[in-house]
C-alpha cells in the first residue's frame, strides 16, 4: 500500500513533543504523591481532557472504524459503550471514590473492609488488566509504523514502550498529565481534519465520497499480500498476477480467476487490475451496495444477539473497573470536581466517537483490500492516500499517523502509571518514587515482550476482554463497596476470583486455546454477559453468609465515602505505606 513521506517525520515529532512536555512535567513532580496522583490537584478541565487522551486508545482510533469496515453496524455498540461507561461512573462510583482518599484501587479495597489478603488480590488484578491492555498499544504502534513507513513490526511497539517508560519513570502521574490533555486534542484534530476533506471531496464520476458503488472495485493496479489463509468469492471474471499458492496450486505469473469460490494460501500475493471487482472474502458481510450497514447482518452467526449484548455490559460496566481510568480520579481536588470532570469527559469522547465509523464506510470503498488480507485495523491510515492521493492525501496520511501514535502514547502512559503505581506500593517496594521508578521499568517490559509475540490478534478484541475484566472484578467491588454496607472482605474476595477468574479464563482461551465453534467461541469471545451476574452473585452471597466479618466501623466508613466535603473526612487507612 502507499507509504505517505509525511508519515515518519509527523511520528518523530509527536514523540519528541510528548518528551519535551513530560520534561516540563518532571520539574514539578518531587514528591511520592505527585508521582501517583499528581497531588490531588488537577482540575476538572485538565483531567478531563487527560482521561479523554489516555481512554483513547488504539481500539478507538484505529480498531472501531476497522471493525465497522467489517462488520458493519453491529459494532458500533463498541463506541456507544465506551462513552456511555462514563455516565455509569458519574452516578456510582466518581465522587465516593475521590472522597476515599485512596492512591489505587488495592487502597481502596483494604481501607473499605480492612483486608490485606484482599488487597493482594485487588493488586493481580489491576497488574493483569493493566498489562492486558498494554499489549494492543505496543501492537498497535507496531501496525502504524509498519503501514505508514514500512518498519518492522517491532520498532514501533519498541519505541513506544521506550517513550511511555521513560516519561512515567522520570515524571509519575505529574508529567503525564499534561502529556495526555496534549494528545487528546492532536487525536481530535488527526481523526477530524481528513474527514473534513473526505466530506467535501468528489469522485471522478461525480459522486460524492460518503456514497459507495454498488460493486467496490479496485481505484488503481492494487498489490495485495496474503498472510493467513483466505477463502475468496470472485463475482466477476478477473485476470490478476500471483506469486504463491491458489486453490493448492503454486503459481507464479498471470492467472485467471473463475467466478466462483477460491482459496489463497499463506505468503501469497495477488496483484488486481484496476477497476476490478472486489473478491467477498469468507466470514465477512456482503460487499453489494450498502446491505452490510443492515443490523445483524452476518456477525457472530445465530450468536450475534448475545455477543451484542454481553459487549453492551462489558463497555458499560468496565469502564468502572478500569484501573488506569480511576486512578485519574484520585487527582482531582475533592469529589465534587471528580463529578464535573466525568461530565466533561461525556462531551469530549462523544465528540470524538462521532468519526471512526465514518473512516470505516469509507473504507469499503477506497481501501477494500485490507478485507482480503485483514488488516482492517489500518483503514483510518490509509483512507486519506487512498481517497484523496497527491500531496493534501499524504498530508493527511502524515496526521493521522500522527494521531494514531499519540493514541499509543496516552493510553499506554496511564496504564504505566497505574500498574507502577500498585506495584511500587504492594509489591516492589514500599511506595517511595525510587520504587515507582523501577516498578515503572518492569510494567512496561513485561507487556512489551509479549506484544512481540502476539502481533496477529485483534486490537479490539484484546481490549474488549480486557473490559470483560475489569467489569467482572472491579466494578462489583466498587458498586457494592461503596452502596452496600454489607458486603464483607471475604465475600469481595470471591467475587474477584469467581467472576474475574472465569473473566480471565476465557481471555486466555480466546488468546492461546483451540479454535471454539458455536456457543462455547460465542461465551469465550463475549464472557461479561456471564461473568459480571457470577461475580456480583458470588459477592452478595457469600457476604451475606460471613456477616459476622462485617468491619466494625463499616457505619463511620460509609458516612465518609458519602458525606459532602465540607465535612473533611476521609477513609483511615485509604493511603499506602509511604516513604
Amino acid at each position: 500500500m502507499d507509504q505517505s513521506p509525511y508519515a515518519l517525520p509527523a511520528v518523530i515529532l509527536v514523540s519528541v513533543i510528548t518528551v519535551a512536555i513530560a520534561t516540563y512535567g518532571v520539574r514539578l513532580a518531587r514528591t511520592t504523591s505527585d508521582f501517583l496522583v499528581a497531588s490531588r490537584t488537577i482540575s476538572p478541565g485538565w483531567n478531563a481532557a487527560a482521561i479523554s487522551g489516555e481512554y483513547l486508545s488504539a481500539a478507538s482510533f484505529l480498531g472501531i472504524a476497522g471493525l465497522v469496515m467489517k462488520f458493519g453496524v453491529d459494532v458500533l455498540w463498541y463506541p456507544v459503550g465506551f462513552a456511555a461507561g462514563y455516565l455509569a461512573l458519574l452516578l456510582f462510583v466518581a465522587a465516593p471514590l475521590r472522597r476515599s482518599g485512596a492512591f489505587t484501587l488495592p487502597d481502596f479495597a483494604e481501607a473499605r473492609l480492612g483486608s490485606r489478603r484482599l488487597r493482594a488480590l485487588a493488586t493481580v488484578f489491576v497488574v493483569f488488566i493493566g498489562w492486558l491492555y498494554l499489549v494492543p498499544q505496543f501492537q498497535g504502534a507496531g501496525l502504524t509504523l509498519g503501514t505508514v513507513t514500512g518498519a518492522p513490526y517491532w520498532v514501533g511497539a519498541v519505541v513506544v514502550a521506550l517513550v511511555v517508560t521513560g516519561n512515567v519513570a522520570s515524571g509519575g502521574m505529574r508529567s503525564i498529565t499534561f502529556v495526555q490533555a496534549f494528545q487528546y486534542w492532536l487525536k481530535l484534530t488527526a481523526i477530524a481534519f481528513p474527514i473534513a476533506f473526505l466530506l467535501l471531496h468528489w469522485n471522478a464520476d461525480g459522486r460524492p465520497a460518503l456514497a459507495p458503488p454498488e460493486k467496490p472495485a479496485f481505484s488503481k493496479v492494487t498489490e495485495v499480500a496474503i498472510d493467513d489463509p483466505v477463502r475468496v468469492t470472485v463475482s466477476a471474471p478477473t485476470t490478476v498476477r500471483v506469486r504463491g499458492t491458489v486453490d493448492g496450486e503454486r503459481v507464479d505469473g498471470a492467472l485467471a480467476l473463475t467466478v466462483g469460490a477460491h482459496q489463497f494460501d499463506r505468503d501469497t500475493t495477488v496483484t488486481f487490475p484496476a477497476r476490478a471487482l472486489v473478491p467477498h472474502v469468507d466470514g465477512v458481510s456482503a460487499l453489494d451496495g450498502l446491505s452490510w450497514l443492515t443490523p445483524t447482518s452476518e456477525q457472530d452467526g445465530s450468536h450475534a444477539l448475545f455477543g451484542t449484548y454481553s459487549l453492551i455490559l462489558a463497555t458499560f460496566l468496565g469502564t468502572m473497573g478500569l484501573p488506569h481510568v480511576l486512578v485519574r480520579f484520585y487527582t482531582n481536588p475533592d469529589g465534587r470536581a471528580a463529578r464535573r470532570t466525568t461530565l466533561v469527559v461525556l462531551v469530549l469522547l462523544g465528540g470524538f466517537y462521532l468519526f471512526p465509523a465514518v473512516y470505516g464506510v469509507l473504507g469499503r470503498v477506497y481501501a477494500p483490500q485490507l478485507l482480503m488480507t485483514g488488516e482492517t485495523d489500518a483503514v483510518v491510515l490509509v483512507l486519506p492516500g487512498a481517497a484523496i492521493g497527491g500531496v493534501v492525501g499524504e498530508a493527511l496520511g502524515g496526521l493521522v499517523a500522527a494521531g494514531a501514535f499519540a493514541a499509543f502514547l496516552s493510553t499506554a502512559s496511564g496504564l504505566l502509571v497505574s500498574v507502577a503505581g500498585v506495584l511500587s506500593t504492594d509489591v516492589l517496594g514500599r511506595g517511595s518514587v525510587r520504587d515507582f521508578r523501577r516498578a515503572a521499568l518492569f510494567a512496561g517490559l513485561i507487556p512489551l515482550v509479549l506484544a512481540l509475540q502476539v502481533s496477529a490478534l485483534d486490537v479490539s478484541q484484546v481490549v474488549g476482554l480486557a473490559f470483560a475484566v475489569a467489569a467482572s472484578s472491579f466494578c462489583p467491588l466498587l458498586v457494592l463497596g461503596i452502596w452496600w454496607r454489607r458486603l464483607t472482605d471475604v465475600g469481595a474476595a470471591a467475587g474477584l476470583a469467581v467472576g474475574g477468574g472465569a473473566a480471565v479464563s476465557a481471555v486466555i482461551v480466546a488468546v492461546v486455546g483451540p479454535e471454539l465453534t458455536g456457543w462455547p467461541a460465542a461465551l469465550v469471545a463475549q464472557p461479561a454477559a456471564w461473568s459480571v451476574p457470577l461475580a456480583f452473585a458470588s459477592m452478595i452471597v457469600v457476604s451475606l453468609l460471613t456477616q459476622h466479618r462485617l468491619p466494625g466501623d463499616v457505619g463511620a466508613t460509609m458516612l465518609r465515602l458519602h458525606a459532602p466535603e465540607a465535612l473533611r473526612l476521609s477513609l483511615p487507612g485509604a493511603r499506602p505505606r509511604l516513604r
